[in-house]
């Protein structure tokens, strides 16, 4: 009897043009560009290489736009000239479809169930919501894929996290996937395909799910996958570069048999509680410190291994925190909301239904992950909601995510921020960014302070 296959194998065997060892040659159904892969280009000209597939080939500028209407960057302008140059779709600045790569992508139906996608962007796992594997890629490796539409990848292994149950009010899926990456570490996924699954995974809506891998790369994972469904379907349809009429009905048919077989084996089995999942908000400077909004920032002291307490003791010091200090009351300076973790139409909602009537006591702003996400939130009056509470309402792209465009939050200040990092210095030389959902972000602005969404709730 053939063994029972997972959803990882199956996509992996399909694209997998010459094998060796433990890797392979896989195909590339979609190439992602932005700002970032100019060095790729320069590779390509150098090695007097041609763009291999234009027509597989898609661009837009994400992490240089400036947040309010201004000029385009150098990198904009280097990412326009390559696009004349070799013939492949450019979402430029003033074109609707503009917006983050992760979000913008999947709006234009082209991230599809079993594809294969690279991207020379960390977060590419996010578009594993869509039952297909998303690929990180390095300047190099774009170059490759510029060149021949094809990667070598080492196989990862593989893990599975189940989540049963069903999320409580006020927990989203942000919460949920901190609370995973705090459980496992940041290094908890490191070297494996991660597949989520389970009636958790099952009851979200693809903007949950695609929260769910976008940080699934947070815990060390090579990509993240989660089988298409008929939410999945619900959402692709109609989709400008998805298929049509008779197409889309064949490609339904054949989706449906992408699903990890019943004997399918991991390397890893893990399984959470989704019920028992609250509030969360990070203390320090590594995803892995999320903690509930109830709970407290740790003692080093109580920690027996001497390495792990010294970990934890540069982090209250780069956070100015102290050990045992409760996490609802620290005071925040600043809030962002946005990004390709929670700058979708889902996240704004739940940012405004609690900014509704409410005055921020501090500065903010909120840029959705594109035109398109920008447009619905202003049908349906989000971005007069943002306003009227005090917060901007700037222009679609990374934003203060990163601070490549110069959004960044000023040395000693503290943000409340709905990223997918941390890290010292992200957002800024000095920043202190504590990572939550936007119904957290939102309940720090009317508040100055991390609070419990819960306890600000209609």
């Amino acid at each position: 009897m053939t063994e029972s296959l997972t959803l990882f194998d199956q996509i992996w065997n399909e694209h997998a043009v010459v094998r060796k060892d433990n890797a392979a040659l896989l195909w590339i159904d979609r190439h992602l560009l932005h700002e970032g892969t100019a060095a790729a280009f320069e590779r390509l000209s150098r090695a007097g290489d041609r763009l291999r597939r234009p027509d597989l080939t898609f661009a837009t500028a994400d992490r240089t736009v400036p947040s309010a209407p201004g000029t385009d960057s150098p990198e904009t302008v280097i990412l326009r000239g390559n696009a004349r140059r070799h013939g492949f779709d450019f979402m430029d600045g003033h074109d609707n479809r503009r917006g983050i790569v992760h979000v913008a992508a999947p709006e234009q139906g082209l991230i599809l169930p079993g594809l294969t996608v690279a991207c020379a962007d960390s977060h590419t796992a996010t578009c594993g919501a869509f039952g297909c594997l998303g690929l990180a890629i390095g300047t190099t490796q774009a170059a490759h894929v510029l060149a021949t539409q094809t990667l070598w990848q080492q196989k990862p292994k593989q893990m599975r996290i189940t989540l049963r149950d069903a999320l409580g009010p006020a927990v989203s899926a942000k919460d949920l996937i901190l609370t995973i990456i705090a459980l496992i570490g940041s290094a908890g996924a490191a070297g494996h395909a991660v597949e989520f699954s389970g009636p958790a995974v099952a009851a979200m809506s693809m903007e949950g799910r695609m929260t769910l891998c976008n940080m699934a790369t947070e815990a060390g994972a090579a990509t993240a996958l989660i089988a298409p469904d008929d939410t999945t379907f619900a959402w692709l349809r109609a989709r400008p570069r998805g298929p049509q009429g008779r197409r889309w009905l064949r490609a339904v048919a054949d989706w449906r048999g992408l699903a990890t077989g019943a004997d399918a084996r991991f390397d890893s089995e893990i399984g959470l509680d989704a019920g028992s999942v609250q509030p969360c908000v990070t203390w320090g400077t590594s995803p892995d410190t999320a903690v509930p909004v109830t709970g407290r920032v740790p003692d080093p002291a109580a920690e027996p291994d001497a390495a792990a307490a010294g970990r934890i003791a540069g982090q209250l010091a780069a956070m100015d925190l102290v050990a045992n200090q409760a996490v609802a009351g620290i005071r925040i300076d600043r809030v962002f909301i946005g990004s390709c973790t929670n700058g979708r139409i889902e996240d704004l909602r739940a940012a405004a239904a609690i900014l509704h009537d409410r005055s921020a006591v501090i500065p903010g702003l909120v840029v959705a992950g594109s035109k398109l996400v920008r447009q619905q939130a202003e049908r349906e009056g989000l971005d007069r909601i943002f306003t009227a509470a005090g917060l901007v309402w700037g222009e679609p792209g990374c934003s203060a995510c990163i601070g490549l465009n110069g959004d960044v939050v000023p040395p000693g200040e503290r943000c409340a921020a709905t990223t997918s990092r941390n890290f010292v210095g992200r957002q800024g030389p000095g920043a202190r960014t504590h990572l939550m959902s936007p119904a957290m972000a939102a309940a720090a602005a009317i508040t100055g302070a991390i609070a419990d969404v819960r306890s600000v709730m209609r």
